[in-house]
């Protein structure tokens, strides 16, 4: 019975972080969701990379998600693999690569991006709630996508963790020329982060 995200309309460039801030429960996490094809919307348009999300089959949706990273609000980390398998999988599953020495220079480059090749062989339990996030970002990135969606990045951090994820956004955005949306209620993230802002009111 409840209206989400009525009469939305945005715009993300190239090279750009766009923030969507809203409060708990405004539809944020609808948006980005909505974005990859995960909901399908009641009406209204959604184009992504010349996708008209809506309306793609399961393949192409496959297609899109190659193209778009996603960094889940709670890193969404496999929790009997470790940080390795955990990077390896989506090059495995995605990109079909087998090769050994190619699967460890990836995994190593992207634990490398975030600081923390020292976790490669650790499991997601030994480490803190900042570096989860950090290491659910280098398994986005590991695929090179041209857009990053973030869905609460510096949700459950401490101030100075938090400080730290968001230059990584940054640096994420200047190094690969990324367009990202960041989904927050955070105002420093959102100060910190972001090229533009847009606000969700419901």
């Amino acid at each position: 019975d409840r209206t989400i995200l009525n009469k939305v309309n945005l715009d993300l460039y190239d090279g750009e972080n766009l923030v969507v801030l809203g409060r708990s429960g405004s539809g944020k996490s609808v948006l980005i969701k909505c974005i990859v094809g995960l909901l399908r919307p009641d009406c209204g348009d959604i184009t992504v990379l010349s996708y008209h999300v809506p309306t793609l089959s399961a393949k192409e949706l496959n297609e899109l998600r190659l193209q778009v990273g996603f960094s889940f609000q709670g890193s969404a980390l496999y929790d009997s693999m470790t940080i390795r398998q955990n990077l390896e999988f989506p090059l495995k599953r995605n990109l079909r690569i087998t090769d050994r020495s190619e699967l460890n220079e990836k995994v190593m480059m992207a634990l490398k991006e975030v600081g923390l090749e020292n976790t490669v062989d650790m499991n997601p339990a030994e480490l803190s709630g900042g570096m989860k996030k950090r290491i659910g970002i280098a398994r986005t990135l590991i695929l090179k996508p041209k857009i990053m969606l973030y869905d609460e990045p510096t949700s459950g951090l401490d101030p100075v963790t938090a400080a730290e994820i968001n230059e990584l956004i940054v640096q994420v955005r200047d190094k690969y020329n990324t367009a990202s949306i960041i989904i927050t209620h955070d105002i420093s993230c959102a100060r910190q982060v972001s090229n533009r802002i847009e606000a969700l009111i419901n």
